[in-house]
């Protein structure tokens, strides 16, 4: 059974950095593309970022470009989302999901088959 655990979320001032992981288990990652999408309260669900199978190319929302970073360690099983300038826009709960079917980087939340429980990130003006 396919598990993705986030972890990394927290309280952080504006201007400061996290760093969010997606650790899975259960099938072989590295074969996945996998996004990061956020939701704020009463929003929808949006796509982040995202990084293909191989690592090789990766897909961000403009309100993040610059500041985002997304990166995967298929050795161990696992997707980074490094942010970086955070702002209070950018607080959400934070959702990793993989995507086993397709190629390329799906940026609809619908392409994927996959969700972990979502790491809240907060960002104190």
């Amino acid at each position: 059974q396919v598990q993705l655990v986030e972890s990394g979320g927290g309280l952080v001032q504006s201007g400061g950095s996290l760093r969010l992981s997606c650790a899975a288990s259960g099938r072989t990652f590295s074969s996945a593309a996998v996004g990061w999408f956020r939701q704020a309260p009463g929003k929808e669900r949006d796509f982040v970022a995202g990084i293909s199978s191989g690592g090789g190319s990766t897909n961000y929302a403009d309100s993040v470009k610059g500041r985002f970073t997304i990166s995967r360690d298929n050795a161990k099983n696992t997707v980074y989302l490094q942010m970086n300038s955070l702002k209070p826009e950018d607080t959400a709960v934070y959702y990793c999901a993989a995507d086993w079917r397709r190629s390329g980087i799906p940026v609809d939340l619908y392409a994927y088959d996959y969700w972990g429980q979502g790491t809240q990130v907060t960002v104190a003006s």
